[in-house]
């Protein structure tokens, strides 16, 4: 006769994990949420809190935000990668963090598309290539034929070695043949004061760090990067407009640790939807983070990191960023 007792027992197993995992997502969450923030500069953590905060009021539950700026991300992710994955750690992230980092550095201790689990994609960033307004300079074809016209002598802000804003200017510097020296800033503060001051001759920022200085007529912008003009500059063409291709989008996403349960990823992912749907929270994440919200689910992240991963890979050799060790 068949012995049917490891069949009894697997199924028996099986009933429990499903039962756990009801169990999980009525009783879910109990505790306290993590969220790890593993970039650094103002409109991630601000986007960090404000998200925090919704997601706490919406669940009842205290979410704990955990920075852990450092090392392009790395030391933010690495805390994630090695967290409990019980469905209390998520970890906020971005193109730079979880894409160009791949190729930026030789032995990166941790790769998003294995380690992690895909909870949502939180939406769209842009970057706009800004110039003090002391310049005088008030188109693209302004700085391109002034930088043309003072050989070694210009040079362009960003808020970190192999980030975004630091692929976004070489890929300029080689599709305009220009010689725009990279001056690497800890964040986004100190690259934006850098640029009002004239220390650099421009730099890549996004526009809710940038809008005050916008407003107050001391930063002019020339152009946006992506594929559509930021809604609340709506006069700044996009360089495609212009004929430079610098439209690869940057993003920001939560993602989870490897082994998560599916029942928290899809509470939280579905909780995100929500928050971010609301005409209230498309505005504070455009106002407040920089971001054009979309909210989606773990499976359009996933897509959305496979399609990117290789194009970010590209940009990235043809940017000629030596990679670091």
């Amino acid at each position: 006769t068949m012995n049917l007792r490891p069949l009894i027992a697997a199924l028996g197993c099986a009933a429990a994990v499903l039962s756990a995992g009801q169990a999980l997502a009525q009783a879910y969450p109990s505790k306290p949420v993590k969220f790890v923030v593993a970039s650094v500069g103002s409109p991630q953590d601000v986007i960090g809190r404000l998200f925090a905060q919704k997601i706490a009021d919406s669940w009842g539950q205290p979410v704990v935000v955990d920075n852990r700026a450092g090392a392009g991300g790395i030391l933010g992710m690495n805390a994630a990668k090695a967290a409990d994955p019980d469905g209390y750690t998520f970890v906020y992230t971005n193109v730079s963090i979880s894409l160009i980092n791949r190729y930026a550095y030789r032995n990166l201790p941790y790769d998003v598309l294995t380690d992690f689990e895909p909870v949502s994609l939180l939406g769209y960033t842009t970057l706009g290539l800004a110039v003090p307004a002391s310049s005088g300079l008030r188109t693209l074809e302004d700085l391109l034929r002034h930088v043309r016209a003072n050989p070694g002598k210009t040079s362009f802000a960003s808020f970190g070695n192999g980030s975004t804003a630091h692929i976004y200017g070489e890929m300029l510097n080689a599709a305009a043949k220009l010689d725009m020296t990279h001056v690497p800033y800890k964040g986004t503060a100190p690259a934006t004061v850098d640029v009002v001051a004239g220390r650099a001759t421009a730099g890549f920022i996004d526009f809710s760090s940038m809008g005050p200085m916008i407003q107050a007529g001391k930063l002019v912008v020339l152009a946006a990067t992506g594929t559509r003009r930021w809604p609340q500059y709506p006069d700044v063409p996009t360089f495609g407009e212009l004929g430079y291709p610098l439209d690869l989008s940057g993003w920001a996403a939560i993602v989870a640790p490897k082994g998560t349960p599916r029942a928290a990823i899809d509470r939280l992912s579905q909780e995100i939807a929500q928050v971010l749907r609301t005409p209230e929270g498309q505005k504070d994440m455009l106002e407040k983070g920089g971001i054009i919200a979309v909210g989606s689910t773990p499976a359009e992240l996933a897509e959305t990191l496979k399609r990117d991963a290789p194009r970010w890979g590209e940009a990235f050799a043809r940017s000629g960023v030596k990679p670091q060790e």
